[in-house]
């Protein structure tokens, strides 16, 4: 093999090897427009209360007061009841 040769091989091999590398970190990394995937996942908490109970709720709306201003804010009560 010619000298020329084998600096030309070299010099492509060295092209290849970096273009490799920034291909292989662009797939690690997370595109801009989509949420990174979570971690862990969240528990899913399920309820399953027995058959002659349902939930009863009420609700009303309070004024809380806050540096910005007063606020008008919605509360929420609820409870199990039988029936």
């Amino acid at each position: 093999m010619s000298l020329k040769r084998s600096i030309v091989i070299m010099a492509l091999a060295s092209l290849a090897i970096p273009a490799s590398a920034r291909h292989a970190v662009a797939q690690t990394q997370a595109s801009p427009g989509q949420p990174s995937p979570p971690r862990y996942a969240r528990p899913r908490i399920e309820i399953n209360p027995a058959p002659l109970l349902h939930r009863r709720c009420i609700d009303w709306y309070e004024l809380q007061y806050r540096p910005s201003g007063t606020v008008l804010y919605p509360q929420m009560r609820c409870w199990w009841v039988r029936g």
